[in-house]
C-alpha cells in the first residue's frame, strides 16, 4: 500500500447562511456536547469485533458464517466499493433539493471531513498493527472493514443532520450502510467480526466530529471568511488528501 501519495483538490465553494454557523449559536448547543450515552453503540460493536479475534465462539462463527456463504455461492458485487459513500451522496442531493439538514454547506463538509479524518485515523493503523489475514488470504489487513467503517460513519452523519426535522427520512443511510457490510462479508474480503467492529469505528467517528466541531470551525475561520478544509482520501489502496478552499 503506497501511503505517500497526496492527491489535491482544490475548490471554491460559496457557502449558505446558517443560524448554526454562527459561533454564538455553535457555543452550548446540545447537538455539539459529549454523551457518554452515544458511545454505548460504537463502543459494543467494537468490543465485539475485538472479542471475535480471541474468543473461540466468535471466532467459529466468522469461519461458520463464511462457509456458509462460500457453500451458497451468491453472486459477487463491486457495490460495497460506492455504498460506502452513498449516505453522504444523499445528505448533499437532498440539500440541493431543499431538503435542507442540520447545517449549511461549509459547515456540513467540515464536519464531514472531520469525521472522515477520525475514521481513517483509527482503521489504517488498526490494520498495520493487527494484522488479521482476509478471509480470501489476499493480505493481512481485514480487521477493522474500512468500507464498513466509512459506510457507519455517513450513515451517522446523515442521522445527525436529518433527525431533528425528520427522523424517518435520516435513519436512510442505515440500511446503504448494511449492504455495505453485508457484502464485504459476501465478497470473501472481511470475517463479520471486521464488519461490526467496523461499524462502531464509523458512528463513534461521526460522534467525535461533531463535538470537537465548534472547536475545529473556530480553526478554520479567518478574518476574511475563507475557510481551508483537509479531508483524506483513500482509493485503490492508496491513501490521499483532498484540500478545499471554502469561502
Amino acid at each position: 500500500m503506497n501511503l505517500l501519495l497526496m492527491m489535491y483538490c482544490s475548490v471554491s465553494i460559496f457557502g449558505q447562511n446558517s443560524t448554526l454557523s454562527d459561533s454564538s449559536n455553535i457555543s452550548g448547543n446540545n447537538a455539539y456536547q459529549f454523551s457518554y450515552k452515544k458511545l454505548i453503540i460504537p463502543a459494543a460493536f467494537i468490543g465485539y469485533g475485538v472479542l471475535s479475534l480471541t474468543t473461540r465462539d466468535l471466532k467459529e462463527l466468522n469461519n461458520s458464517t463464511q462457509y456458509e456463504i462460500k457453500e451458497h455461492q451468491p453472486v459477487h458485487t463491486k457495490l460495497d466499493n460506492y455504498t460506502q459513500y452513498a449516505p453522504a451522496a444523499m445528505v448533499y442531493g437532498l440539500n440541493a433539493f431543499g431538503i435542507k439538514g442540520k447545517h449549511n454547506f461549509k459547515d456540513r463538509t467540515i464536519i464531514l471531513g472531520t469525521s472522515m479524518l477520525f475514521t481513517s485515523a483509527l482503521v489504517l493503523p488498526a490494520k498495520h498493527l493487527i494484522q488479521e489475514e482476509r478471509p480470501d488470504g489476499s493480505n493481512k489487513l481485514s480487521f477493522p472493514s474500512g468500507h464498513s467503517a466509512t459506510a457507519f460513519a455517513t450513515a451517522q452523519f446523515m442521522f445527525r443532520e436529518y433527525k431533528d426535522d425528520n427522523f424517518w427520512l435520516s435513519l436512510a443511510g442505515y440500511p446503504l450502510a448494511a449492504f455495505t457490510g453485508v457484502y464485504r462479508i459476501i465478497n470473501d474480503k472481511h470475517w463479520v467480526g471486521d464488519v461490526v467492529a467496523g461499524a462502531g469505528v464509523g458512528i463513534l467517528s461521526t460522534e467525535m466530529a461533531y463535538w470537537v466541531y465548534p472547536r475545529v470551525s473556530k480553526w478554520l475561520t479567518f478574518k476574511d471568511n475563507q475557510h481551508t478544509l483537509i479531508m483524506p482520501q483513500y482509493q485503490s489502496k492508496q491513501l490521499g488528501l483532498c484540500y478545499f478552499k471554502i469561502f
